[in-house]
């Protein structure tokens, strides 16, 4: 597993720290598709979002800046784990699957299903609750939803660029050539 884990304890996503400005902290990166949107609080990255129009001004803190340096090396290819603290609090069902998320390598992908049968379900229903939960994960990219696929086709992919994000992260993560 890359990401540090500190699922489920904290405040809600929204809820982040807020210098006296009013104005969150975090980091915006610019990559070839769009532009990704990293929000954190004072102990760990809370989200992390693709955007299509810059995003506004955030303060910067430490791990703001060293989350940007991450995610910035990640685009480039010489990062392949994060290692971040996250906290990225949900339903218990969401963070066994997001937890679960972490554990897939850089460069494979794994089922919608496969993950609903690894939690001990077999049915399709199952796998849509997999889907959705992958569609509400707050840290978009250093928690991998990106590396979930259907049975036949990519899935969806939660974000302001959608599939295109989807396509472009497992693209960059075979190097070229197509993983999916």
């Amino acid at each position: 597993m890359s990401a540090s884990e500190t699922s489920g304890q904290s405040a809600p996503a929204g809820d982040e720290a807020v210098p006296a400005g009013g104005i969150p902290i975090g980091a915006v990166l610019r990559a070839r598709i769009g532009w990704i949107e990293i929000r954190c609080d004072d102990a760990a990255v809370t989200q992390c979002y693709w955007r299509k129009i810059e995003p506004k001004v955030m303060v910067s803190s430490a791990l703001a800046e060293e989350a940007r340096k991450q995610m910035a090396a990640y685009l480039e290819g010489r990062l392949t784990d994060f290692d971040l603290p996250l906290s990225y609090p949900g339903s218990e069902f969401q963070v066994e699957v997001w937890n679960m998320l972490l554990r897939i390598p850089f460069g494979e992908t794994r089922r919608y299903g496969d993950l609903a049968t690894l939690m001990g379900q077999q049915d399709y229903s199952a796998a849509r609750a997999v889907g959705t939960a992958c569609g509400q994960n707050p840290i978009a990219i250093v928690i991998p939803c990106h590396r979930v696929v259907g049975t036949a086709a990519l899935g969806g992919y939660s974000s302001d660029l959608g599939l295109t994000a989807k396509r472009f992260l497992l693209d960059l993560e075979k190097g070229q050539g197509r993983l999916f």
